[in-house]
């Protein structure tokens, strides 16, 4: 009979990846409402105490902030990308580009961090332009669509979306005025002004940003 053989190595691996694996989920979901409210002055300290785990356990996944936000945010502007891309397939492409503005606009709402994020560009790394690369390519067959069915006003292009967006960003960090949702006001107006009229309108008196046409 054959003595029965042990690996006391292999064994212990399985549970300590697991556990490893869930550390590192509630290290992430931490993050991302960590960074939501207090924006990108939270510490890793922070993100621990959120998570409920050592400071230790976290540097040992995220050796610094940056590593850890640049993980976060390429993870929340997949999920932007995503929203423009199923866009894409709405019938109406001016009410496809609106859905997607003010969705995209309602979750920076609520996340500090990816506001200052936008605005600032503190971050980088390759998942993260990939997916901002993503993001104005949807944005730009969205616009060409919208252009096709006579929806959008004649001179509106891709690169005028990124400066809407900075202009209700600027909303956003205006002082409470008693409504937390001021912001879809101004959003309202500005669609207005982006949607084509049967009368016309008069030509946009500059080029937009980046020399589109």
């Amino acid at each position: 009979m054959e003595k029965e053989t042990r690996d006391p190595v292999g064994a212990g691996a399985r549970p300590l990846r697991r556990d490893a694996e869930l550390n590192r989920r509630r290290i992430m979901q931490a993050a991302r409402e960590v960074f939501a409210v207090r924006g990108l002055q939270a510490t890793l300290n922070d993100v621990a105490h959120h998570a409920g785990l050592g400071v230790g356990t976290v540097y040992r996944k995220f050796p610094d902030k940056e590593t850890l936000a640049v993980a976060v945010f390429t993870g929340e502007l997949d999920e932007i990308a995503e929203m423009a891309r199923a866009a894409l397939a709405e019938g109406d492409a001016f009410v496809a580009l609106a859905g997607f503005l003010e969705g995209a606009l309602e979750r920076a709402a609520h996340n500090r961090g990816l506001r200052e994020l936008m605005r600032l560009g503190e971050f980088g790394g390759e998942g993260f332009a990939r997916a901002r690369r993503e993001i104005a390519g949807h944005c730009e067959s969205l616009v060409d669509s919208a252009h096709v069915q006579g929806a959008l006003r004649d001179g509106v292009t891709a690169a005028d979306i990124a400066p809407i967006a900075a202009m209700i960003d600027a909303v956003l960090a205006l002082p409470e005025s008693g409504s937390a949702a001021l912001w879809r006001r101004y959003l309202a107006i500005i669609l207005d002004g982006l949607r084509a009229r049967p009368q016309g309108q008069s030509p946009l008196p500059v080029p937009a940003p980046g020399g589109g046409a």
